[in-house]
């Protein structure tokens, strides 16, 4: 009996291995943490710089994020405004706009009278006096032109411009989405460039985790001699360091976050300023949990392949990998 109990405590049961590979780990993140801790002033520079390095591309995203929210506001707009001459009535000017709905290149026609034209540019503010000074309304109806979704292309909406004004009523016409093409062009640069910029900064971050780490692994040549001379494995060696790399990615992360939470809430003052200006609204948005979850998974991956490469090259130069 004492055998069969000796043979059966010689080692784990295979259902405890889970834990006890569990246990290992935890252990080994923790004791990398202090560790780390232990020596604030170099982690926190490197922290910081890896920080810095995440958040120029993020803070580049926010803003194009909220430029494109800015201009989903001005997709509204009438694709083309239909200036009608200026001795067309209100009566002439609803035939015309229920002439024009018929049309299988227009979705809406809304009218713009006299009287609601000149309330609105009274609402501006500035032109008060010389407003009062006006004997007769000098502003034209205006018709605003909402073309279909399958006409909204820069060409067709020139043709449909070209047909417009060719009616005997209009005086002229103005295209008001070519701006707002160009702008959304301008925001898919920017967005290339961000992708561009944060593979460029991410090849920075694999630099830096990966240099801290060669030298880590050098200040800690003696020990790692020891350790394998007691018969520690590859595995086991490297372990601790490429804890480091996730914890040196993960502050970093955490630091970009947070760098680009507190410009936004600096210029969130500003921004509704001048909003107001425009009497118009408008609150910047920050980094999503979509956006901050990539971040911070991105920044763990690259600290641990930067550490993943300085423990390989150096460990088996000492012919432990």
């Amino acid at each position: 009996m004492a055998k069969k109990r000796s043979r059966r405590q010689r080692g784990p049961r295979l259902l405890d291995l889970p834990g006890i590979w569990f246990s290992q780990h935890l252990q080994s993140a923790i004791a990398t943490l202090g560790r780390l801790m232990d020596s604030p002033l170099p982690t926190g520079m490197t922290v910081a710089v890896i920080g810095i390095s995440l958040a120029l591309p993020a803070a580049l995203y926010v803003l194009a994020d909220n430029l494109r929210t800015m201009a989903g506001g001005w997709d509204q707009s009438a694709a083309i405004s239909l200036f009608l001459q200026y001795e067309t009535n209100d009566t002439d000017a609803n035939a015309v706009a229920g002439q024009l709905r018929g049309w299988t290149e227009i979705a809406q026609v809304q009218m713009i009278t006299r009287e609601k034209a000149l309330d609105e540019f009274r609402a501006l503010g500035g032109f008060e006096e010389a407003l009062e000074q006006l004997k007769n309304n000098p502003l034209p109806v205006v018709l605003a032109i909402y073309p279909r979704n399958e006409y909204s292309a820069p060409a067709q909406l020139e043709t449909l411009q070209n047909k417009l004004l060719a009616l005997p009523q209009v005086d002229f016409a103005r295209m008001d989405t070519l701006w707002l093409q160009r702008f959304q062009a301008i925001l898919d640069l920017i967005q290339t460039g961000v992708l561009l910029l944060g593979g460029l900064l991410g090849m920075g971050v694999l630099l830096i985790v990966g240099n801290t780490i060669r030298l880590e692994i050098l200040n800690r040549r003696i020990e790692i001699e020891i350790m394998e001379l007691v018969g520690a494995t590859a595995s086991f060696i490297r372990r601790p360091f490429l804890y480091a790399g996730a914890w040196y990615g993960l502050l970093g992360g955490l630091t970009a976050w947070l760098l680009v939470t507190l410009a936004i809430l600096l210029l969130q003052g500003s921004v509704s300023r001048l909003a107001s200006l425009y009497r118009s609204e408008f609150a910047l948005s920050g980094l999503g949990f979509s956006a901050m979850g990539i971040i911070l998974i991105g920044s763990i991956l690259l600290g641990l392949i930067g550490s993943w490469i300085a423990v390989n090259r150096h460990l088996r130069g000492a012919e432990l990998g």
